[in-house]
């Protein structure tokens, strides 16, 4: 099912699914953008974890910063998936940003996401992570590159929609 753009719309999804269907094993599959020189466009991603600039996670109330990582249970399938199915896929953290066309600026002298070794950036992770988590229901995010910050490389809508299948390969394979 699609899930609309960003932390509170996948927030809503996720949350219903979970609560009101009973769904124990979530799966985003979708594009992201390279922020690491070791992810080329095509490649697939599997988020570990994923950092955010979103303010979604702050309204749990927690006395402190959560992290939010992936079900290892799922984590564990999809590498076992792709290597079978001879993929190329990097795991690693992500980016959950709340902005789609966020401005090149930084702060002079400030670390960036890929000097953290954040691997992509995307929309959605660090939400549907962070309501998997409180429920206690499992979640993944699977990504394929669709253009990168390093090489300034950007695919087509028509490739896209017709090429990345690779993700929904592995996704299936945990089904």
């Amino acid at each position: 099912m699609g899930t609309g753009m960003g932390c509170p719309s996948i927030g809503i999804y996720s949350y219903e699914l979970i609560h009101f269907y009973g769904v124990k094993n979530l799966i985003r599959v979708g594009t992201a953008g390279a922020l690491s020189p070791k992810c080329r466009v095509r490649d697939m991603v599997i988020g570990m974890g994923a950092c955010t600039t979103s303010n979604y996670v702050r309204l749990f109330g927690l006395p402190g910063d959560y992290s939010c990582i992936a079900s290892f249970e799922l984590l564990e399938k999809a590498v076992a998936a792709a290597r079978e199915l001879g993929i190329t896929y990097h795991v690693g953290n992500v980016l959950s940003s709340d902005m789609f066309y966020a401005p090149d600026k930084q702060v002079s002298g400030g670390m960036t996401w890929s000097d953290m070794g954040v691997l992509a950036v995307e929309m959605e992770a660090a939400a549907l992570y962070s309501n998997a988590a409180a429920a206690g229901a499992n979640a993944l995010c699977i990504c394929t590159i669709s253009d990168s910050a390093i090489t300034g490389e950007v695919t087509t809508a028509e490739e896209r929609q017709k090429t990345f299948t690779d993700m929904m390969k592995v996704a299936l394979a945990l089904a």
